[in-house]
């Protein structure tokens, strides 16, 4: 048997107005066990708006006609990427109280924060929503911690509290997270978990600070003390006050994933790749020689510290009044294995897959506007910079058992292989 058909209107705030207006209706049914479909149809009084806006201009650009969606369960990618991410799932099955599977997408994007990722707002009147409840602020940090592990120990919590705790973005991965106002600026603060074995908060730190002494634009990032315990804070780039109008401009805000047209499963795999995503830089990005470079030194500095989690939801473009540009990076944290004759990234990094090794890592380098020889010194600037990690890492308060546990992660013996392995290189022949 098939759900019912569900409905909700998209609300935008226009670039240069910090007013609500709804722009479209989206519905989705279910048409089979575990297959939906969507329909997105921009409003004919939205689409008449002197400034209006495409949410996707290629996958969602403007016209009346009705446009269907089967991937992510029947919501169009530029929606779904402001929906709540894995943590914010948990916060709202917590809030609904009742178990994943009985949760459809619309219900995420109806119950998820008044301030998601990007420029878009969910809701079931054409009328957009009312002003949206006070940010948190950094001395509530210590109750949002013990809160969010209370969710994680057993998902249960006043309504009241779960309010506080509000779903976060679905930029900022599982791990727990909550918005925070300070200084007129809105950050995302990661908090610890119970089961942390390390201080993960520390360490992403201290990457994020490798990352831009590498050559990388990251997000503002900083750490904020509370007891004994560390949370970090990664500035909002989807966000900007404006001092006149004494509010914050939203910037459009799209994944990696929308910008491939892809699905979060692994049956979609074949579209996780950099290279791809660096050729649809040259349509999507207003100086995409610029940012295909940038790509480039994400993907090598992600095989050098092992951040296998680069998933194309951990990759993003920002749409301000200058056009579509690559985001700062964020969410890039080593991840120590075992094995050292290869290490992979979660998208294909060149003609050999996903193996993040020199060999592969260059095989495809024109894609990004390099020759091999401008690659090359990319990386070979890069490498003098991430040698010196140890003692980056040191000097951040990256504890020495913490950076023991990373000799396992960060430039590993495979990422130097100039040759592919002989398995690899018949399957690529």
């Amino acid at each position: 048997m098939t759900a019912a058909e569900q409905s909700c209107y998209v609300y935008i705030q226009l670039p240069g107005t910090f007013d609500w207006v709804p722009c479209a209706l989206l519905k989705a049914r279910e048409v089979g066990t575990g297959v939906f479909e969507g329909t997105f149809t921009y409003g004919k009084r939205y689409l008449l708006r002197a400034n209006v806006v495409a949410l996707d201009p290629y996958h969602l650009p403007l016209t009346d006609r009705p446009r269907k969606f089967t991937k992510l369960k029947g919501i169009p990618g530029a929606v779904r990427d402001a929906s709540p991410d894995a943590w914010g799932r948990r916060v709202i099955q917590a809030k609904l109280q009742r178990p994943e599977a009985d949760i459809l997408e619309m219900e995420y994007l109806l119950n998820g924060p008044d301030d998601g990722a990007g420029n878009l707002r969910f809701g079931l009147s054409v009328d957009p929503p009312g002003p949206r409840r006070p940010f948190n602020k950094t001395h509530q940090l210590d109750a949002l911690i013990e809160a969010a592990q209370r969710v994680e120990e057993d998902g249960r919590l006043p309504h009241e509290v779960l309010e506080e705790l509000q779903p976060g973005t679905s930029m900022g991965g599982a791990r727990p997270k909550v918005s925070i106002e300070d200084d007129r600026k809105i950050w995302l603060a990661k908090l610890p978990e119970r089961s942390d074995r390390h201080n993960i908060q520390r360490v992403e730190f201290a990457t994020l600070k490798l990352a831009s002494a590498a050559g990388l634009r990251v997000c503002g990032v900083r750490l904020e003390r509370v007891g004994s315990q560390d949370v970090l804070m990664l500035q909002r780039f989807d966000r900007e006050w404006n001092p006149d109008a004494k509010a914050y401009a939203r910037y459009g805000l799209v994944s990696g994933l929308t910008v491939l047209d892809a699905d979060d499963g692994y049956l979609d795999r074949e579209r996780w790749s950099y290279p791809l995503l660096a050729d649809e830089l040259r349509r999507w990005s207003t100086k995409p020689d610029e940012d295909r470079r940038e790509l480039f030194r994400r993907m090598v500095f992600n095989a050098m510290v092992t951040n296998n989690d680069d998933h194309p939801r951990n990759h993003a473009l920002l749409r301000t009044g200058a056009g579509w540009r690559l985001s700062p990076a964020y969410d890039i944290v080593p991840v120590a294995l075992a094995s050292q004759e290869r290490r992979d990234l979660a998208l294909n990094a060149g003609k050999y897959g996903r193996a993040g090794s020199l060999y592969n890592l260059l095989s495809q380098c024109d894609v990004f506007g390099l020759s091999r020889e401008q690659a090359q010194a990319e990386m070979s600037a890069m490498l003098e910079v991430v040698q010196a990690w140890r003692r980056l890492f040191a000097a951040e308060g990256v504890e020495a058992r913490t950076r023991e546990m990373l000799e396992g992660a960060i430039l590993p013996a495979s990422f130097f292989r100039t040759e592919p392995p002989e398995a690899v290189q018949a399957i690529s022949s």
